[in-house]
């Protein structure tokens, strides 16, 4: 044989020997992949017109043709771009059936760790497409690792908890990770896993500061690496450790311009720190981002990450107390009857927005006949987020005198307290309980039953001190301790009112309400000075356009002691 032959031959080989390995089982059949249902279409971008997603690369099995598209899908699972992300290895599973990894791929983009737990078909999905992945010879035993991590979510869904599993899958990618220490996205989707297992009642952050640690170590080199900037914001996203993330919250939107949740998740840093004009800059981009994509996706109505951003949006609006573009946002919503997917966040945003906008202005008439938005899901799926609604009408009737629609609110909050109970979920349960208690230290002062109204108020403050805020919120519908300084500012009580509000602002700094309630109890207290610079310091915050009447009381004051 000739050496060319023998060249020709040893090339041939090779090259069976390497479709072999790439492709070295039985394809899935046709039917098994189609009853999958998966995403499939062109890939939705809105930003700039050269898609930006941020930069990484990951040594997966996969063809040459589907080196870049599988880092594609991978930077859009880190910035929660989730139905993109499966198109995106759909795509790939239709070029590439065998592909293991494409089908971990699946998996995790119907896992959404830090949002909701998947719906039922969410989770059929995933399960079914582990199942047929296990079905295939794991191409490397990393990567059949990762497989087992997602697997450790997935399993037993139909009885274990979502916890138990969140609990699981950090486990395993603890594991993952500790085999092979030089996989930079095992450690990345480890500290995930660490923020997604995060207990909320844990005030040390225990599981955050791990993740933070990690995501540290890698910045430095990689500081465009998506999932490295976006686990920074969500480890760092509670009181005390936000200003550890400003420096990322600044460069995610930069560095995945062509995201709603990258353009908006800088949010969660500006909201902990009071800074309300990046806030609301930052919503402003995502809402419109979201707006593009609701129209290319040729979604009826609105996409759910639209609510997200005016929640956000709302909230730094009125913290300016600026009425006039938090109206406007109203409005807005007002007019939504539509939105897909129709979730947790869309429900909470429908609730909040215009609680928000009465409580926050003490618009007490308006809270009491708050009405229940109208909109395409069914609200008895939602007591956490039904409860915000009589909420406000409780606080509204309590503070107007009507002490009977009061107990009638506060007599159905308890229940959907009891639902949640019935439901094992604590979390949402302790939630609603706050607000119960807040709601009959109003009642309770409206009886002239002082000692019993504090008395709720301080359980209220010590129960919402020992859990965290849900991330997909901005904050408490109203802050627990600056209801306390509201309550006792009204008994005639300033000086343990402005040690209230203090400790309030430490967890929320720049809230108008808190800061406008420090300043008076400051001056009520004969601390002129406390009270000239707390004054001062709203009035810089407020938007120049504000109607709110608090302002009026603090130019006055500045006037008479400048």
């Amino acid at each position: 044989m000739s050496t060319s032959n023998i060249s020709r031959l040893t090339g041939a080989i090779a090259c069976l020997l390497l479709c072999t390995c790439r492709n070295n089982g039985k394809a899935p059949a046709p039917e098994q992949i189609a009853a999958l249902q998966l995403k499939e279409g062109k890939l939705i971008v809105c930003g700039p017109l050269q898609s930006k997603f941020g930069t990484l690369t990951f040594n997966a099995t996969v063809s040459d043709a589907n080196v870049a598209p599988f880092a594609l899908g991978l930077k859009l699972l880190h910035s929660f771009e989730y139905d993109e992300a499966e198109k995106v290895f759909a795509g790939i599973i239709q070029s590439e059936p065998s592909c293991y990894m494409a089908y971990w791929g699946i998996a995790m983009s119907n896992f959404h760790p830090l949002w909701t737990p998947p719906l039922p078909e969410e989770l059929k999905k995933g399960a079914t497409a582990i199942a047929i992945a296990k079905k295939l010879p794991s191409p490397t035993p990393r990567e059949a690792k990762y497989l087992e991590a997602i697997d450790a979510f997935y399993a037993g869904y139909e009885k274990d908890s979502h916890r138990t599993r969140c609990l699981r899958f950090e486990a395993a990618m603890r594991d993952l990770q500790a085999a092979y220490p030089d996989d930079r996205e095992a450690k990345v989707f480890y500290a995930l896993a660490l923020d997604a297992a995060a207990d909320p009642a844990d005030k040390t952050y225990q599981k955050q500061l791990v993740a933070g640690e990690l995501l540290n170590t890698l910045y430095a080199s990689y500081p465009d690496h998506p999932g490295v900037v976006h686990y920074l914001i969500h480890s760092y996203d509670a009181p005390g450790l936000a200003q550890n993330a400003l420096e990322a919250a600044r460069r995610y939107a930069a560095l995945a311009p062509s995201s709603a949740h990258a353009l908006h998740m800088p949010s969660h840093i500006f909201t902990r720190l009071g800074m309300w004009n990046e806030c609301i800059q930052s919503n402003q981009e995502a809402a419109s981002s979201a707006q593009c994509y609701a129209e290319q996706a040729g979604i009826k109505g609105h996409w759910d990450e639209e609510l997200h951003a005016l929640d956000y949006m709302m909230y730094g609006y009125l913290q300016q107390g600026d009425n006039l573009n938090s109206r406007k946002q109203l409005n807005y919503l007002s007019a939504i009857r539509e939105v897909h997917p129709a979730n947790f966040k869309v429900a909470y945003a429908f609730a909040a927005i215009p609680a928000r906008m009465a409580l926050e202005n003490k618009d007490w008439k308006k809270a009491a006949t708050l009405q229940t938005p109208s909109a395409n899901f069914d609200w008895t799926a939602y007591p956490w987020q039904r409860s915000i609604i009589h909420f406000a009408r409780a606080l509204g009737a309590a503070h107007t005198g009507n002490q009977a629609n009061a107990a009638l609110e506060i007599g159905i909050m308890q229940q959907l307290h009891d639902t949640l109970i019935a439901q094992k979920d604590s979390y949402k349960a302790n939630q609603v309980a706050v607000q119960i208690n807040i709601a009959r230290s109003w009642w309770y002062a409206g009886q002239g039953a002082i000692d019993t109204a504090v008395s709720y108020m301080e359980l209220a403050a010590a129960m919402e001190d020992n859990t965290e805020k849900h991330p997909v919120t901005p904050a408490e519908v109203l802050p627990a301790r600056e209801q306390l300084g509201d309550l006792l500012l009204s008994i005639g009580r300033p000086k343990e009112a402005l040690v209230a509000y203090d400790k309030s602002m430490k967890k929320n700094p720049n809230r108008f309400n808190s800061l406008y309630g420090a300043a008076q109890a400051a001056s009520q207290g004969k601390e002129k000075a406390r009270a000239a610079e707390l004054y001062v310091q709203l009035l810089k915050m407020a938007t120049a356009n504000s109607d709110r009447p608090e302002l009026s009381v603090a130019r006055h004051y500045h006037e008479m002691y400048n």
